[in-house]
């Protein structure tokens, strides 16, 4: 019978072997003891062929009873062999007992003793040896190569990590990578601890393959300085599991992930003030408008894990819709409420009907048009459902007595190029004016920048090209643009939604700004692959500038003019900004609505300019439209 044979019995029938193999292995041993005490062959006759030939009747249930036939052969450790110790002793012992008991001339004290000794070494050699020919015996006959693997980190994590990739078949560990230099040039299990500035020897002479970070506590600044400084190399980077997800339970290989853009952008997590994130949403009726976009779900989500009391979905889009009220059905609170709502926040009416009809008492106005070149070609509908949309959802509020309304605003918002940026500054303009007046509803604005992998990033873009073959397009080589996580924004929104009361514009604080050619760049080398340029002709990705798109700017701000104010989180800021007095507004408006429905393309946009301060719009746009 082959190894291979042995390997693919059932549990049954390695479970009758080995119990064989004990007993065969008792009997021997105990006739060893004999020998080696009398110097001769001894061959037990009368009553002592019983208590020889018959000890397995007692070996077995006690070794049974410890569970040495339910350990895995291949993984045995410490904790079986100190259980395979205790139950040998135990044996030892009434065997040792039955023979002075049974009166038997010829057996010899010591014998006991020898035959303690010699079955430990015989029933825990045996597993061992089992172990051995059972895993670590395939390496001398696998074909498969295996990838060389670096461990960043020679704490704990990394030694766990390194237990698991010496089990693995396709990876091959050759070295620690550590930066203190307390250990650096010692050997852990084996293996030498090696700086940073020795990965172009090991790349180069030991055929470094890829690098598995293995530091559960590494905070997102850190992870972003280790992996500048491994980016040139060209070599594809692993991490294992938070340090949250480590306290659950042992690393394994099947734990590691890929580092991601993302876990470069992001920032290490603020918790929330509780009060803050529960207050307009915990055991409250909750109504999100555009509920299946990229902020408006994670509302959703956030809002069910808060203990919202009932939540009202209210999309425009169907197949939207459907995915996010299944997604919240399967994956979160059954026990919450979730209605979806099919209608548009240019129905006034449909509004209304739905407050009333659940009674909502928050309302996270998230509905909007924001890409950039698509509302600058479709100006009047932009213009109609961001600014008229946002009207129509506050009044609804006021009408129903909705105790708060959230509105979702942009950086973009600021000194605006485009028509979504001015539409967008317009709809908070309608809020802050509506907020002077005398009503039952608190009234917020959030303005934040881009967040990561939302529908209308360049994340996701990017990603695509790649996985093409390239070319990244480009606008322009200096954009720069701020950069937050989906979950941290609507996280800071929630909490600076609840802090609104007289139409307060809050801006949250991005971080700092990201070149968008150096973010294209990292993602390429986070592909595994080389970025192709005149400096390197045969490499895999080309960066390719095709110009900035109509209304898009180099940069983009979060404030108007003069210095952010404080509040009582460190994330979120408090600006003031010019408020139009609401007759004012709403004459304004409604020449806005005249000419929207007329279509009078260029009188909308010399409207806007009127309006809204500091709109500068692209001197072509009338002209694209015509």
């Amino acid at each position: 019978m082959s190894l291979d044979d042995l390997k693919n019995l059932n549990i049954i029938k390695k479970q009758i072997l080995l119990l064989f193999f004990d007993s065969f292995l008792t009997i021997s041993v105990l006739v060893a003891s004999f020998y080696i005490r009398l110097g001769y062959l001894f061959l037990p006759d009368d009553y002592l062929v019983f208590l020889v030939y018959l000890s397995p009747l007692i070996s077995i249930p006690i070794y049974i009873k410890f569970g040495l036939y339910r350990s895995v052969m291949r993984y045995i450790g410490f904790q079986t062999v100190w259980k395979a110790v205790q139950a040998v002793s135990l044996y030892s012992l009434i065997w040792g007992i039955l023979a002075f008991m049974s009166g038997l001339d010829g057996i010899p004290r010591s014998v006991i003793i020898i035959n303690w000794f010699l079955s430990i070494i015989a029933i825990v050699g045996f597993r061992m040896i089992a172990k051995w020919l059972l895993s670590d015996f395939d390496k001398f006959k696998e074909k498969k190569p295996k990838r060389n693997i670096a461990i960043y980190g020679a704490g704990r994590s990394g030694i766990q990590l390194l237990d698991a990739l010496k089990r693995s078949e396709n990876f091959h560990p050759i070295a620690f990578i550590d930066d203190s230099s307390a250990i650096q040039g010692r050997l852990i299990n084996g293996f030498q601890v090696y700086d940073r500035d020795s990965l172009p020897y090991l790349i180069k002479r030991e055929g470094l393959a890829e690098i598995f970070i293995a530091i559960p506590s590494l905070k997102r600044k850190e992870l972003r300085k280790i992996f500048d400084s491994i980016e040139n190399y060209k070599i594809p980077i692993s991490s294992v599991p938070s340090l949250e997800d480590f306290a659950k339970g042992k690393i394994e290989i099947s734990s590691l992930k890929k580092i991601t853009i993302e876990d470069l952008l992001g920032r290490d997590a603020v918790l929330p003030d509780q009060t803050l994130i529960e207050v307009n949403i915990k055991n409250k009726v909750v109504l999100v408008t555009g509920a299946g976009g990229s902020i408006g779900s994670e509302i959703c989500r956030q809002a069910i894990n808060l203990g919202v009391k009932k939540l009202i979905l209210y999309e425009m889009s169907e197949l939207a819709l459907y995915k996010i009220e299944q997604e919240l059905i399967s994956t979160h609170n059954t026990n919450i409420e979730v209605f979806p709502i099919l209608g548009s926040v240019m129905n006034l009416n449909r509004l209304e009907k739905a407050c009333k009809k659940f009674n909502v008492e928050t309302i996270f106005h998230a509905a909007a048009y924001k890409h950039v070149p698509l509302v600058e070609y479709n100006l009047e509908e932009g213009v109609s459902n961001n600014v008229m949309g946002t009207l129509n959802t506050a009044i609804a509020a006021r009408n129903c007595n909705v105790e708060n309304f959230v509105l979702i605003s942009t950086d973009k918002a600021v000194r605006p190029t485009n028509i979504m940026g001015a539409s967008k500054r317009l709809a908070e303009m309608v809020v802050q004016s509506l907020a002077k007046l005398k009503s039952n509803t608190k009234f917020a604005i959030v303005r934040f920048g881009n967040v990561l992998g939302s529908s209308g990033s360049v994340i996701p873009l990017f990603k695509k090209q790649i996985s093409k073959g390239g070319p990244i397009t480009l606008t322009d080589k200096n954009v720069i643009r701020y950069f937050m996580t989906i979950s941290e924004a609507v996280e800071l929104v929630i909490q600076a939604g609840s802090m609104g009361n007289n139409g307060e514009i809050f801006i949250l604080d991005m971080g700092k700004p990201v070149k968008i050619y150096d973010l294209a760049k990292k993602m390429i080398t986070l592909s595994g692959l080389t970025i192709k340029n005149i400096h390197n002709p045969d490499g895999d990705i080309e960066i390719k500038l095709v110009g900035l798109r109509p209304g898009e700017k180099l940069f983009e701000e979060l404030l108007t003019s003069g210095k952010p104010k404080k509040t009582s989180h460190p994330l979120i800021m408090k600006t003031d900004e010019k408020v139009v007095e609401w007759n004012t507004l709403r004459l304004i408006l409604e020449e806005l609505e005249q000419l929207i429905e007329a279509n009078e393309t260029e009188e909308v946009v010399k409207k806007l300019t009127v309006i809204v301060d500091g709109y500068n719009p692209e001197s072509n746009i009338v002209d694209l439209l015509k």
